[in-house]
C-alpha cells in the first residue's frame, strides 16, 4: 500500500467515531499494536527531541524500505507515534520524504492536542523524515 492509501484508511477509520473521546480511545488501542522498539534501542540517541513525553524511535532498512519501531511512556503519545509508523513504515525513503502529512489535519488530531503534544507530533514527523533522508542518501 502507498503512504497515501494508508493515510486515507486512517482518515476513514477516524471518521467512524462521533467524538474525540472515542478517537482518543482508538489512538490508545492503536498504541497497543505498535511495533515496539527493542530495549537496546531505548537510548538517548533515539529519543524524539521536543516531545513532552519520552518517545523512542528506531529505524532500519530492509529491502530498500524503512522499517520503524517505537515506544513511549505515555499512552496518548504511543497512539500518536503508532499512527505515524503505520503511515510511514515499510515504505521507500523517497516516498517518506515527499509524503504529505495533511491526514493529521483531516483527522483533527493537531487541533485536539495540547500545544506541547502538538509540538511533539511535529517533532515525530520530522524525525521519521530525517531517518528517511539518511537512508535515501545511502541508496544514492
Amino acid at each position: 500500500m502507498t503512504i497515501e492509501n494508508i493515510q486515507n484508511a486512517i482518515i476513514d477509520e477516524f471518521s467512524m467515531f462521533e467524538d474525540w473521546e472515542e478517537r482518543y480511545q482508538y489512538m490508545i488501542d492503536l498504541g497497543k499494536t505498535l511495533p515496539l522498539i527493542e530495549e537496546q534501542y531505548k537510548t538517548d540517541d533515539n529519543i524524539i527531541k521536543g516531545c513532552q513525553s519520552k518517545v523512542w524511535v528506531h529505524a532500519n532498512m530492509s529491502n530498500d524500505k524503512v522499517e520503524f519501531t517505537a515506544d513511549s511512556d505515555a499512552i496518548i503519545t504511543k497512539g500518536i507515534i503508532a499512527i505515524l509508523i503505520r503511515a510511514f513504515s515499510n515504505q521507500h525513503p523517497k516516498d517518506i520524504i515527499v509524503a504529505n502529512t495533511d491526514f493529521i489535519d483531516k483527522i483533527g488530531l493537531k487541533e485536539h492536542l495540547s500545544p506541547t503534544r502538538a509540538n511533539g507530533l511535529v517533532s515525530m514527523i520530522k524525525q521519521l523524515k530525517m531517518y528517511a533522508i539518511a537512508y535515501q542518501t545511502q541508496l544514492n
